[in-house]
Parts: structure tokens; C-alpha cells; sequence
């Protein structure tokens, strides 16, 4: 039961940075200056990088440097892909070309991984990209080829870069913060000298894109991808790429605030891919793999290091002294040999 309260924990705390992202859309086309989205990915990830850096003072080591690098530009550098989409595209659209993330993390996660996802967790990810679809996709829905092609590509970057989180997990004893600022300079570092060469800084920020900026490079930024990072390492890779589906349910959520109205065929939508994401995390989990076992060994290890340190019995109740050997046992009777 502790353990199902404890994944339960995860998957909420996971959610809340696809969640975040859902804000990209409005944030992008009401406070942000146009034409600029590799200074929007510039601004969402070096600031925040740099901050991580020295808040946790830790730097990759070894083998890290490159495995930085790989996952850097995939989950970080490609980010301007995102701006460009919903620069050309309705908030909507683009986040239904990102449902398509978790049919492709299974994929990918088949390769690399050998992980098999179940046909239950299949079946709802393509059911949940479907209620995406009917909740965004219309006839006004309007189709730019570069925008299209500018949100696959995020969102096959994304996928990639969730795969091998996964697969690399993150050094001993360095906790979820240093890697997401580890990448997120790196993909800052990435922009910086194209951002300079290609589009420059914006002639003007007012005070609404400052805060547009300062939003997606702290909650949407170093936040999230703490979060996220953090839940990639202790879900299921099958359970932590659905909740991508929540990044466009919130586009919509917010969209919907702001006055545009939910025809019935949305609202089914809504409610299919609200079902597909919860069905995800609740479903059978099929064959465990070797990665899985070894997630359950650290912290089963990690839960008996604490135990010792309270000085209880491992898996004892807290607060119960440690037995040390032949204590409590009944005192030899006087002259009584022992055998």
C-alpha cells in the first residue's frame, strides 16, 4: 500500500510540468514579441540553467559530460521547435501533433529499452491522442506545413529524450535538480550563438513578455523539468509518457476560460483523453524489466539505509530500537553449561 500511495505521489507531482507546458501556447501568442521563438527558447532554459548550477554547485562527471550533451539537445536544444509551432499553429493543433508522444516513447522504449508496452497502455495512448484530436482539431483548423513539421519534430526530440532519461537515469548520489540544470544550460549554451546570429533580441520586451519569460523559464523551465526528470527516473516509461496528453487538455482548459466554447464532440474529446491518461497509470504494467528491478532495489536500499539511521529494524515501525545480538534472551541459570 506504501508503494501505491508513493507512485500515486509521483504521477501527480510528474504531471504538474506537462501541465505547465500547456500554458506555452497562450503565454506565446498574447505576451511574447513575434517572431522570435529561439529567444524564447534562449530565455526558458539558459537563466534557469545557470540558476541550478549554483544552487546545487555539481557538475557532470566522466561519462555524464556527453550523456549531458545528447540529452541537452534533445530535451532542451530542440525546444524553439515548440515556439515555432505555436507561432504557425493553433494552440490546439500543436498540442495534438504532441499526443503523439507517447505512441512514439513506446516505440522508442521498445528499441532501447526492450521494454514491450502492454496492449491495455497502447490501446489508451492511441484512444488518448484520438480525444485530443476532437478536442482541438476542426473544420477552421488551419494546417502550415513548417508549423506541422516544426511540432513533430519537438515532440520526436521529447520522446527521444524521455527514452534515454530513462535509460541513463542520472549519476549516484545527485539528485533531480543538477541534471535538469546540467541540460538546460547545455540547450541554453546551444541557442545562445544562434539565437544572436539568426534573430537578434527583440527590439522592445515589455512589462507582459517579461513576465511571459520569466513564467516559462521558472514554472515552465527549471521547475518542470525537475519534475519531470525526477518522475522518469521512478514511473513506468509506458506510465510517464501519457501524462503528455495533459499539456494540450490545458491549452484547452485555458483556451476555454478565455471564451472560446466546447462543442459536444470537444467535450466527448476531452473526457476520452482524460480517461486514456488515468487508464495509463491504472492498468496492468506487463513484464517488469531489468531497469524496473533495479529502480525497486535502490529504493528498497535506500528505505533500509534510512531505517539504520533512525536505529529501528529494517522494515520495523519507526521508533523501534534495534536489537543487537542475544539481547532480550533469558540470563544462564547459575553453574548451567552451554552445550
Amino acid at each position: 500500500m506504501h508503494r501505491y500511495k508513493a507512485q500515486a505521489a509521483t504521477v501527480l507531482l510528474t504531471a504538474l510540468a506537462p501541465a505547465s507546458w500547456g500554458t506555452t501556447y497562450v503565454v506565446t501568442t498574447r505576451l511574447l514579441p513575434p517572431g522570435h521563438p529561439l529567444f524564447a527558447g534562449l530565455m526558458r532554459a539558459l537563466p534557469a540553467g545557470l540558476l541550478a548550477l549554483a544552487l546545487t554547485r555539481v557538475l557532470p562527471r566522466g561519462e555524464w559530460w556527453w550523456k549531458t550533451a545528447v540529452l541537452g539537445v534533445l530535451n532542451i536544444g530542440a525546444m524553439p521547435l515548440l515556439f515555432v509551432a505555436a507561432e504557425r499553429l493553433p494552440g490546439g493543433v500543436a498540442g495534438t501533433l504532441g499526443a503523439a508522444q507517447p505512441l512514439l516513447v513506446a516505440g522508442l522504449g521498445l528499441l532501447l529499452l526492450h521494454d514491450r508496452p502492454t496492449a491495455w497502455r497502447l490501446t489508451w495512448g492511441v484512444l488518448g491522442m484520438l480525444g485530443v484530436g476532437l478536442v482541438v482539431l476542426g473544420p477552421q483548423a488551419r494546417l502550415d506545413a513548417v508549423g506541422v513539421l516544426a511540432g513533430l519534430g519537438h515532440t520526436a526530440t521529447m520522446a527521444g529524450g524521455v527514452v534515454l532519461t530513462k535509460r541513463w537515469g542520472r549519476p549516484p548520489g545527485v539528485g533531480p535538480l543538477a541534471p535538469a540544470g546540467w541540460q538546460l544550460a547545455v540547450g541554453g549554451l546551444l541557442l545562445l550563438p544562434l539565437t544572436l546570429a539568426v534573430e537578434g533580441v527583440p527590439q522592445r520586451i515589455e512589462a507582459g513578455a517579461a513576465g511571459g519569460y520569466l513564467w516559462l523559464g521558472s514554472m515552465g523551465g527549471l521547475i518542470a523539468y525537475t519534475l519531470w526528470f525526477r518522475g522518469i527516473g521512478r514511473l513506468p516509461v509506458a506510465a510517464s509518457a501519457p501524462l503528455a496528453l495533459l499539456s494540450p487538455l490545458v491549452a484547452t482548459v485555458i483556451g476555454s476560460t478565455l471564451g472560446e466554447s466546447l462543442s459536444l464532440p470537444q467535450i466527448l474529446g476531452f473526457a476520452l483523453a482524460l480517461t486514456a491518461l488515468v487508464a495509463a497509470q491504472l492498468g496492468p504494467t506487463g513484464p517488469r524489466t531489468k531497469e524496473d528491478k533495479l529502480d525497486e532495489d535502490r529504493i528498497d536500499d535506500d528505505r533500509r539505509a534510512r531505517g539504520h539511521r533512525d536505529g529501528r529494524r529494517p522494515g520495523g515501525r519507526r521508533g523501534e530500537r534495534a536489537r543487537t545480538p542475544g539481547a532480550g534472551a533469558v540470563p544462564e541459570a547459575a553453574g548451567e553449561r552451554r552445550p
